[in-house]
């Protein structure tokens, strides 16, 4: 299996949000947006019910906290929805018209009974290759990329790296670096570019 990769280049995720929203596929938008600001796992992601967007029948505002229970670690992680993870689940659900909170907010367009089906994992890899290449990302796209793109843009921001580390649930520093593509030839840019 090839090793994925974050997208570094921020005109490409802006790009292929430009595609989605073109297309008005605001599912997909959603679950990128979501991927790429929340560093959950795409099996988090997937399990998401729409209940988990609701408070009292009504969507969440922005800076609204979000519990989500991983399913690898079993660990609770509590993140804040910020603006841009907002705008697209307001498109998406606004396109939807009535909701079910039990629902899969990642439905795929298969049922089991009349009941939506969570969209698989195989299905969100095709569908962020597809918006990949369309922009000209033909290498090391996965699902992994979303939340490895969370983490390089918090690591390029300055965000200190044990907080990376934590909202990535790492043990280790190097295992963070490793994890989201940190290069021994960017970490020797570093040295150059200090020049005291």
């Amino acid at each position: 299996m090839k090793e994925v990769q974050p997208i570094r280049d921020t005109k490409k995720i802006d790009a292929m949000k430009s595609i989605m929203k073109g297309e008005s596929n605001y599912r997909d938008l959603l679950l990128f947006t979501l991927g790429i600001n929340t560093g959950l796992r795409i099996s988090d992601i997937l399990a998401l019910k729409w209940s988990s967007f609701l408070n009292g029948g009504k969507l969440l505002k922005v800076e609204s906290k979000l519990n989500v229970v991983e399913i690898k670690t079993k660990k609770v992680k509590t993140f804040v929805l910020n603006k841009s993870v907002m705008e697209a689940l307001k498109l998406y659900y606004n396109s939807l018209g009535n909701v079910d909170p039990n629902a899969p907010v990642f439905s795929s367009r298969k049922s089991d009974n009349g009941s939506p089906r969570p969209l698989s994992r195989v299905g969100a890899w095709m569908l962020l290759n597809r918006y990949a290449h369309m922009v000209g990302l033909n290498d090391g796209i996965g699902t992994h990329t979303l939340r490895k793109t969370f983490g390089y843009h918090l690591y390029k921001r300055g965000v200190n790296l044990e907080y990376i580390q934590k909202m990535l649930n790492h043990s280790s520093p190097a295992i963070t670096l490793r994890y989201i593509g940190i290069t021994q030839e960017q970490l020797n840019d570093i040295y150059v570019e200090l020049n005291l």
